[in-house]
């Protein structure tokens, strides 16, 4: 019996040491910055217009692409929940590709799409994307839409499809199953999934700068302002653009605890 409790403490303490450690890893990360961010400069960037523009771009394009992210997602991860797809793996495997290959390879990869035929002709019978804040759109979507893809379908797939049938018994269509039994049951996994969404896309670089470029003032999010003022060796600046990205990424992922610990998914 010693013998066991004692084995037992020891894990304890040692997966407890674990996480503790990680714990402080990320606290050093956040709080290293303290040297360079006062009450001066914190206050006189929240005053600074480079840092309006940044916040307002990167909020505007960002609750843009969660709401179309989810407009598109709530059906295909329906569709890839509920239907019997051939070669499901396959499509699987490809809407998982652009959450997972590099943002600065999806970023290349729409940036020579739109210099071929099909894609300037879109950019000349529809809008301009390379260079230009509808690129920052373009390329949060073509991460984020997919991400909002497989988190619906896991979502779907964690509600029983034996209440559909039920309600189908009743007289239901499938369409009727959907809007009236399944959706509603979904409803605080689908805002979990706007908030995720949201937060991939407001804090996306990579194929950002690579498809709509770094201008100033022009397509400058938070991460592209962040990088512009540390190329640019403004280090007090970059400090406190990165306060306000982990304030609200911090605010942003509180809000889905909440939610998640009240349901889970759905109730």
């Amino acid at each position: 019996m010693i013998r066991k409790k004692t084995i037992t403490r020891a894990f304890t303490l040692a997966f407890s040491g674990l996480l503790i450690m990680v714990l402080m890893y990320i606290l050093l990360l956040l709080f290293s910055q303290a040297g360079y961010l006062s009450k001066e400069v914190l206050l006189s960037s929240l005053k600074d217009r480079e840092v309006h523009f940044a916040l307002v771009l990167s909020l505007e394009t960002s609750l843009l692409v969660a709401a179309v992210a989810l407009f598109i997602g709530i059906p295909a991860g329906y569709a890839l929940s509920r239907f019997n797809l051939p070669a499901g793996a396959v499509i699987d495997t490809l809407i998982d590709l652009p959450v997972v290959i590099s943002p600065v390879a999806l970023g290349a990869l729409l940036l020579i799409f739109f210099n071929t035929t099909p894609g300037l002709f879109f950019q000349e019978h529809f809008f301009q994307v390379v260079f230009q804040v509808t690129g920052i759109i373009v390329a949060q979507a073509t991460i984020v839409i997919f991400l909002a893809i497989r988190l619906m379908k896991s979502i779907f797939d964690s509600i029983d499809p034996a209440y559909e049938m039920a309600a189908r018994v009743l007289g239901e269509s499938r369409a009727g199953a959907f809007w009236r039994v399944t959706l509603p049951m979904a409803r605080h996994g689908i805002l979990a999934a706007f908030i995720l969404s949201w937060a991939r896309a407001l804090g996306e670089f990579g194929a950002t700068v690579t498809l709509a470029g770094a201008t100033k003032m022009k397509t400058e999010t938070l991460p592209i302002a962040i990088y512009l003022n540390l190329s640019a060796v403004k280090i007090e600046k970059a400090v406190a653009l990165i306060s306000i990205v982990v304030l609200l990424a911090f605010f942003i992922l509180l809000s889905l605890r909440l939610l998640t610990d009240k349901g889970v998914w759905y109730r």
